[in-house]
């Protein structure tokens, strides 16, 4: 089933089985209240954890999604997505990704998924007086202990990246507790602890120490951001900060390691300034241990494009027409294995293009492309089968895609690459028909 899904993926299973007894075998097997989706899911982990054998870290990207899904009749057990009145239905979905030094994708090491039941939302302060185990976030503390558990298995050490959601009290003592390392963007100004009786907040301290570091970085632009090379002041220091406990009533203190990145005099007038403000158990003790830092985080915008990619872009997970929540969390569990191959070769293909293609694409895929190159590829360019390196054979697969080079706008995205391999695990898939008719 994977293979198939690799070979044209949908959310829409009919879309993906042609033969008439795979697609019922295929739907068989979602629906199969024999096949525990945490068991795929754990599938997905181990093999995840196992290419990440030999690297000294791995950076875990953590992050929530949610699949909207087809439910007029509200007759499926979906759970309300949004708020209001009338909120749309579907699935919540926490990913942890992981990603290597490089900042390529490798695979996903952890998901937890839920329903979340429609009723009256309740305010901030009554969902800090919940105890853990009655909140969200209990979800996000599995996916830690996942994650965790899949890398303690290999002796892999884990990288942990979180965005803004990361800042608070239960997620800040799972994180410790896990052991590994981690990165999480600050969502509060929150109280350091200081010598003196007023208190003291951790912009406002960070603030009084001199730039350790200055440096540009170059800023894409987007539909609210315009591209420029931004001015960054980098600080950083060891600080004590106050965790409140809603729930018991009591405030406890752990020591960190802040690292403030602030846009100084770059920025265009109608927007606000780059500001990453980042918590780490890192020890960090000069400028170069805080830029380290900064590029931590930045790994975390690789599962964005495993959402996009996964939901929309290629995979069109939402698109499914399954009748029942877990039914939608093994047909997704699949297409997101996919999703992460796209991402993977596209960033590769973008980062370290003259490494060989045989470290991403089997012995028969190479084959099989470069017979399909030489059909398509230009006059006047030559299609070599020795050395093929990543970069070369991902712009064949996503001219098989539709890629026109230049033309198109930039690099291959996930689109043309997605159609591209479909276009190749078909045709691999006949020359293993013909190889098995010629006996």
């Amino acid at each position: 089933m994977a293979a198939r899904a690799c070979e044209q993926p949908d959310g829409r299973i009919s879309e993906v089985f042609e033969d008439l007894g795979e697609l019922h075998g295929a739907y068989d097997f979602v629906e199969s209240d024999h096949v525990p989706p945490a068991e795929l899911t754990a599938a997905m982990g181990r093999a995840t954890a196992r290419r990440c054998v030999g690297l000294p870290f791995v950076h875990v990207a953590v992050d929530g999604s949610s699949l909207t899904l087809p439910d007029h009749d509200r007759a499926k057990d979906f759970g309300a997505i949004g708020s209001g009145p009338s909120p749309s239905r579907g699935l919540k979905v926490i990913s942890a990704l992981a990603v290597d030094g490089q900042g390529a994708t490798v695979g996903l090491l952890a998901q937890q998924w839920w329903a979340r039941t429609h009723g009256k939302k309740k305010s901030r302060v009554q969902r800090a007086r919940l105890a853990l185990e009655q909140k969200e976030t209990r979800h996000w503390v599995a996916v830690f202990e996942q994650a965790n558990a899949q890398c303690a298995a290999r002796q892999i050490r884990p990288w942990f990246i979180v965005d803004r959601e990361g800042d608070a009290g239960d997620l800040l003592r799972a994180l410790l507790q896990t052991e590994g390392l981690f990165t999480v963007r600050a969502s509060w100004d929150r109280v350091v602890q200081s010598a003196g009786k007023d208190t003291q907040y951790l912009r406002a301290t960070l603030a009084a120490k001199r730039p350790q570091n200055v440096y540009e970085m170059q800023v894409p632009g987007g539909p609210k951001r315009m591209a420029r090379v931004a001015r960054m002041e980098l600080r950083a220091m060891q600080v004590t900060v106050r965790l409140r406990d809603a729930w018991s009533k009591k405030d406890s203190w752990i020591e960190l390691s802040a690292v403030w990145a602030l846009e100084v005099g770059t920025t265009p007038d109608g927007e606000k300034p780059l500001d990453w403000l980042l918590y780490t158990n890192v020890p960090v003790r000069d400028a170069q241990q805080a830029r380290r830092i900064v590029r931590s985080y930045a790994t975390r915008w690789r599962i964005e494009d495993f959402h996009k990619t996964w939901k929309s872009a290629k995979c069109n997970v939402e698109r499914t027409q399954l009748r029942t929540a877990q039914g939608v969390v093994r047909w997704a569990t699949i297409l997101a294995a996919v999703a992460t191959r796209i991402e993977r070769l596209k960033h590769l293909a973008r980062t370290t293009p003259d490494q060989p293609a045989s470290a991403e694409l089997t012995d028969e895929e190479i084959h099989v492309l470069v017979a399909l190159a030489r059909r398509i590829k230009k006059r006047a360019e030559p299609v070599p089968s020795e050395s093929l390196t990543i970069g070369r054979a991902l712009e064949w697969i996503a001219r098989l895609g539709g890629y026109t080079g230049k033309s198109s706008g930039g690099p291959p995205g996930s689109i043309t690459i997605g159609r591209g391999l479909e276009r190749l695990q078909t045709a691999v898939e006949g020359v293993r028909a013909v190889r098995e008719l010629d006996g």
